[in-house]
């Protein structure tokens, strides 16, 4: 029994002895994974930094510092001058003028021509030649010598068809006026320059005449300032001023409504300073108010001569106009003392007679004729070259 005891305990032991080396195992089977291999350094403590610096994240990729670069210097580039026009010059001018000038006045001449060169001319014919010169704005007294002188030649030397026309033409001459002197008068005295005042109601083309004069006299190589005393109309003011720039020459203005005599005495002011060759005055044409037109021109008339004398007084009419452009005529010659006559729009519908009508009635020659709206198409006035165009 004892032995048997004995038996069961030592299988117990032998039991609990093998439980625990089995459980040994499993304990021992389950190792920690050894430490990664070190790549970096430890550091405990933070390197010194500057205590004013901003933080920075460990977590923050290392920061990128690009190299300075010197900065390029801004080159500031000054606006471009305005390109000048170079004006035509005159001799070109008068030759295409004169084509113009025949397309559109050759019908006058053209009738007298086929009138006078009937195989018999009666009274009827003479009648109906008057017809013709009056409504080509010719005028009753200039139309009367006409005829007259035409009947007498035409009695005389014969009616052939180049006679006719050689006589019709030295009398177109005569009434025309080819002795009268047309020079503009732009050169002043004793180291002044020459002041031209234009006058004209508003529409003629005054202001454009002023800016085309103004080519005329650059493309002579002439210096040359231009006063905008036309103070009541803004865009008279800046339509001179575009004029200007576009050929290079100074315009003397001042605000709008500013007294047309104070603009006019300081563009004459400057061009004395300066010592230019001409001053170009263009002036206000309100003629709703004659009394007040007189006073007004007179006045700058007066403020201008302070500083030079005036040397040309310019008309501009608008040939057009007819019988209304006489009335503007007279009313401005007793303003002012008109010393030439500008006939603008001579190539539209404008009838001839109306450069013989006007002189006759002012006694001042016709200077300058406007045959377009081209920056060039203003020329002096050739009595000759007109005469050709009306015979066509």
């Amino acid at each position: 029994m004892d032995s048997l005891a004995l038996v069961i305990l030592l299988v117990a032991v032998v039991g609990l002895a093998l439980v625990a080396t089995v459980a040994g195992l499993l304990v021992s089977g389950r190792r920690k994974p050894r430490p990664l291999p070190r790549t970096h350094t430890d550091v405990i403590a933070t390197p010194p930094t500057d205590p004013d610096a901003p933080p920075v994240e460990l977590s923050s990729p290392p920061a990128t510092i690009e190299p300075e670069t010197e900065a390029e210097p801004v080159v500031v580039e000054e606006p471009a001058a305005p390109t000048l026009e170079r004006p035509e010059g005159t001799a070109s001018r008068l030759v295409r003028l004169r084509q113009r000038l025949a397309g559109s006045q050759g019908g006058l001449g053209r009738g007298l021509l086929a009138l006078l060169s009937r195989d018999r001319i009666d009274e009827d014919t003479w009648e109906s030649i008057e017809d013709t010169l009056l409504t080509a704005d010719v005028g009753v007294v200039p139309t009367q010598e006409l005829v007259e002188r035409l009947r007498t030649r035409m009695r005389v030397e014969g009616t052939s068809a180049a006679e006719t026309r050689t006589i019709l033409r030295e009398e177109l001459l005569t009434l025309v006026g080819p002795d009268m002197d047309r020079r503009l008068r732009v050169s002043g005295e004793d180291g002044k320059p020459g002041v031209v005042l234009v006058v004209g109601v508003n529409g003629a083309g005054k202001t454009t005449t002023v800016g085309k004069i103004s080519r005329i006299l650059v493309a002579e190589e002439r210096s040359v300032v231009l006063g905008a005393a036309d103070t009541f109309r803004a865009a008279a003011v800046e339509q001179l001023a575009t004029w200007g720039e576009r050929v290079g020459v100074e315009v003397v203005r001042g605000p709008e409504g500013t007294d047309p005599a104070s603009v006019a005495f300081d563009a004459v002011k400057e061009g004395v300073d300066r010592e230019v060759d001409t001053v170009i005055v263009d002036t206000a044409g309100r003629l709703q108010n004659k009394a007040g037109l007189m006073d007004e021109l007179g006045k700058v008339k007066r403020v201008i001569e302070k500083q030079a004398p005036v040397t040309e007084v310019l008309l501009v009419l608008d040939a057009t106009t007819g019988q209304n452009g006489m009335i503007q005529a007279r009313v401005f010659s007793e303003v002012v003392d008109v010393t030439g006559i500008v006939l603008t729009k001579l190539d539209g519908s404008a009838k001839g007679g109306i450069v013989v009508a006007v002189q006759r009635e002012l006694g001042v020659p016709v200077k300058l004729v406007g045959l377009g709206e081209g920056a060039d198409d203003l020329a002096p006035f050739d009595p000759g070259a007109f005469v050709d165009a009306l015979l066509g």
